[in-house]
């Protein structure tokens, strides 16, 4: 069990982190189809894909009925671009920021590429 102090101190240094957002895919490999998303905790969303390529379960609903099908093996995790909070910025502002740079990578790409 953590103790207080420590667990005080743990809590400071999450919360001082540099934050780092940006705009992902996931590749079905098999179809080349895209699903697209932001975060602004990028590392976060990778690890749940991995999370969630090591027990099969699918967390993406729009990926359901091909990682169903194809178990997640055919699936890659690919950073497009990393954003990182600037000082001053505001949360909100970070999130609108990311969905902004999300919303120009889906006009980069294929609209027929994408789920």
């Amino acid at each position: 069990m953590v103790g207080h102090g420590r667990k005080k101190e743990l809590q400071s240094q999450y919360a001082e982190r540099e934050s780092i957002g940006g705009v992902y895919l996931i590749r079905n490999t098999l179809k080349n189809k895209l699903y697209i998303d932001a975060a602004t905790d990028l590392y976060g969303s990778k690890n749940r894909f991995e999370f969630a390529r090591k027990t099969g379960s699918c967390v993406y609903m729009k990926l359901q009925r091909d990682w169903a099908e194809q178990h997640g093996d055919q699936f890659a995790f690919e950073v497009l671009e990393e954003l990182r909070k600037g000082e001053t910025q505001t949360q909100a502002e970070f999130k609108e920021d990311i969905e902004l740079l999300k919303e120009l990578w889906c006009e980069k790409l294929s609209e027929e590429d994408l789920y």
